[in-house]
This record gives C-alpha cells, structure tokens and sequence, in this order.
C-alpha cells in the first residue's frame, strides 16, 4: 500500500514548468504506441524527444529538490498535485 506524506510545495511557475514535462511525457509515450519503427523518421525524432523530454523532467526534480530540501528515502519517489502545487513523498 502506498504511504504519501506532504513534504513542501513549489512556486506556480515551477508548477506549471512540471505539469508541461509531464503532459508532454505523456504524450510522446501515447505515440510510442503508435508510430513504427520502420517510419524511420518520425520514430528517430519521437525517440530523441523522449530523452529529452525525460531528462529534463528529471533535471526537475532533482533541481527542486535540492532547491527545497524536501525529505526522501530509498524506494521513494516525490509527485506533485497540479492543482495546489504541493509535493508529496510516497513510499510503498
């Protein structure tokens, strides 16, 4: 069962930079399903999109989290509400 805990909240802006990564990660991951490898093309751009989007996703958190100290543990990993912009750590 998974355990969340409030640990701290970020800024509107840094919110909605977040939301963005997300909703594009998300994205591109629902085209994955879709675009064929053999279209060469369209599935080298996706593919480089995807690692870019996801590093910068990553870069993210892990910039907040040293900006805003929020507490961690092994196994755990920080999510956010879009909507009141506070971060949670959840543990399984």
């Amino acid at each position: 069962m998974a355990v969340k805990k409030l640990v701290g909240k970020v800024t509107p802006e840094e919110c909605r930079e977040i939301q963005q990564l997300f909703e594009r990660r998300n994205g591109l991951r629902e085209l994955a399903l879709i675009v064929k490898p053999s279209e060469n093309e369209l599935y080298d751009k996706m593919i480089q999109d995807m690692g870019e989007t996801n590093t910068k996703y990553q870069v993210w958190w892990d910039r907040m989290g040293k900006k805003y100290q929020w507490e961690s543990v092994d196994n755990g990993r920080w999510k956010i509400n879009f909507d009141t912009c506070d971060i949670f750590l959840v543990t399984e």
